[in-house]
């Protein structure tokens, strides 16, 4: 026993302790990024926002946790008892295990796998799971109209984004997450530019993925109150909605690692490496979720047949397009990496 201890223990150990350095920090991240939305919003509205509960609000997110865990969970009659229970977790869970892969640093990654891309694709893949067991183990029109609305609109900006990953992938020959940020390190600058309009469009996918404004119809108000999570209540409601910024999160990682260079210092100036990568990760996802909070201030919400055409009559095309256009070029140059 002694010796399985010494041989399994201690490795296990150093994992769980490194899965909660990461799950933590994100957990505490993620309810003050709720207070940050609001703040940010309540500013560019001429408005305080919440800054009520401890010095400047700071401590509105722990109410608001405090609030909804006394409050009682509510499972509708007709309900299926299980999965309604299951969904939320489900949901919650697969926003944390994305960031198994992402790299904060040269090094500083919990699981540094040759398939990388793949495993946060497939992650984001599962997330539609969640969201459709919710509507239909709600039993309400309302719920599963939601939720039907939501996998589509997920399922149509999945392949785009998987188009746009694509040409990531021609430029650094590599699924691996920490070797495509350390290729970054050395790309021509005509590289970084022919990327940019797919920096763009992978953007505005990872909006529609998370349900974001101006795309957030499985929650339009008019007509299907609050989409899929209608009939949740207490911390079944928070897991969805913990959910949802933790997906904002991981997805803001993402396109920091594929297209702003991950934790390397930003447009490649040396001076600046002095500061250590995690600070750069941080700020720059930072950045990306300042943008989401921006956005939802500032444009309206799509009709739904807008948001479909945009996904399949303009993104698809465009980026087909440009993985035909990128392997083009990478073969005249003679820039086509090794795979």
């Amino acid at each position: 026993m002694n010796e399985l201890f010494v041989e399994y223990g201690i490795p296990l150990a150093f994992i769980a302790a490194k899965i909660l350095c990461i799950v933590v920090p994100l957990i505490i991240c993620v309810a003050y990024l709720t207070l940050a939305e609001r703040r940010v919003i309540g500013l560019m509205q001429l408005r305080r926002g919440p800054n009520m509960v401890g010095p400047f609000g700071l401590l509105q997110p722990i109410a608001d946790a405090l609030k909804l865990m006394f409050k009682e969970i509510i499972i509708p009659q007709p309900a299926d008892k299980v999965v309604f229970i299951l969904a939320p977790m489900i949901t919650f869970v697969l926003s944390l295990i994305g960031w198994a892969v992402i790299p904060f640093d040269s090094g500083l990654v919990l699981a540094d796998i040759n398939v990388g891309v793949l495993y946060v694709m497939a992650i984001s893949s599962l997330s539609v799971y969640g969201i459709i067991m919710a509507g239909w183990a709600s039993n309400s029109k309302y719920a599963f109209l939601g939720a039907v609305r939501s996998s589509a609109q997920m399922i149509s900006y999945e392949v785009s984004m998987g188009l746009v990953i694509v040409t990531v992938l021609l430029t650094t020959g590599t699924l691996n997450l920490s070797e495509i940020v350390e290729m970054q390190r050395h790309s021509p600058w005509w590289i970084e530019i022919l990327l940019m309009p797919m920096a763009v469009v992978f953007f505005i996918s990872v909006l529609a993925e998370t349900n974001r404004l101006p795309f957030d119809l499985p929650e339009a108000e008019a007509e299907l109150v609050a989409g899929y999570n209608v009939e949740y209540s207490s911390m079944t409601f928070a897991l969805f909605f913990l959910g949802e910024y933790a997906n904002m999160i991981l997805v803001s990682g993402m396109t920091t690692t594929f297209f702003l260079g991950g934790y390397l210092p930003p447009f490649g100036i040396k001076f600046l490496s002095f500061v250590p990568g995690f600070i750069w990760f941080i700020l720059k996802v930072s950045f990306l979720l300042f943008c989401f909070l921006w956005i939802r201030a500032t444009l309206p919400r799509y009709r739904y047949d807008q948001l479909m055409r945009l996904g399949w009559k303009v993104f698809l095309p465009l980026t087909l397009f440009w993985v035909v256009l990128m392997s083009s070029i990478l073969v005249y140059t003679d820039r086509l990496p090794n795979v």
